[in-house]
């Protein structure tokens, strides 16, 4: 029937493919924010949920319609080399160091994210580290080049696991881990972490939102792409990125227009 191919292309265009990364997921965030807009454009946003890395690769094998990350340098490669248009900021928190309450590496309190792990890397302790080319992953191996040391052999895991499964590592094996703030928060019970580091303005954790390039794949939905950015950077969409507080506390902060 003539009118099939139509009726099959307007059901693709109710769907929106996003790879985003594990802290907007696990805090609960996209669950809180993506039914409003759902209901808004009539459109289902189907979520993947993985690391930076593997969010922006998705994006460039087409196998996404939009990204929502947080590794700048990563995203401005994306952008860059083409794969990516129309790139927003959204929101941001901040990163912080984990790890247990009774604090062998003696760090707890302390403002210095690069001094703290100094003592991290000079310390019998053990240290859990993403391992999955994450935006957490790229900030922390930063961090380690510029102390131009890391823990040895043993106390260094490498996990290649999201962040919430590395918070339950590091509670298991009594280690420090460096984590965003939002998924620490909803696993802040179950791990029974304690917050060491905090307040460096190195630790800075900005999200953007990128659209794939439709020129690059064919059957990239940018239209339902264009209508989240947008409605993610409106009012109100950064009214209710604001409002998201679970037990009380904002995770996470609108940025679109600062």
């Amino acid at each position: 029937m003539s009118y099939a191919p139509a009726q099959a292309q307007d059901a693709k265009a109710q769907v929106l493919r996003l790879s985003t990364t594990t802290s907007t997921e696990n805090s609960g965030l996209l669950a809180y924010l993506l039914p409003s807009f759902e209901q808004k454009y009539g459109i289902k946003v189907n979520v993947i949920s993985v690391g930076t890395g593997k969010a922006l690769e998705l994006g460039k094998n087409g196998d996404v319609d939009v990204t929502l990350v947080h590794a700048r340098q990563l995203e401005d490669k994306f952008v860059a080399e083409g794969w990516g248009i129309d790139r927003r900021d959204v929101m941001y928190n901040d990163f912080i160091v984990v790890g247990p309450t009774a604090d062998p590496a003696g760090i707890k309190g302390s403002r210095d994210v690069l001094g703290a792990f100094r003592k991290i890397a000079s310390t019998n302790v053990k240290f859990i580290s993403r391992g999955d080319n994450s935006g957490t992953d790229v900030m922390e191996k930063g961090y380690w080049k510029e102390v131009g040391a890391k823990p040895q052999g043993s106390n260094y895991v490498s996990a290649g696991l999201g962040m919430g499964e590395v918070l339950n590592m590091a509670a298991e094996m009594n280690a420090y881990t460096l984590t965003d703030r939002a998924t620490y928060g909803a696993y802040k019970a179950k791990t029974g972490l304690a917050i060491v580091v905090e307040g460096d303005k190195r630790m800075f954790n900005p999200y953007g939102i990128i659209a794939v390039n439709p020129e690059k794949h064919k059957g990239i939905n940018y239209k339902g792409a264009k209508q989240l950015i947008e409605w993610m950077t409106s009012a109100e969409g950064q009214a209710k990125i604001a409002a998201f507080k679970p037990a009380g506390e904002q995770l996470f902060f609108p940025s679109a227009n600062r």
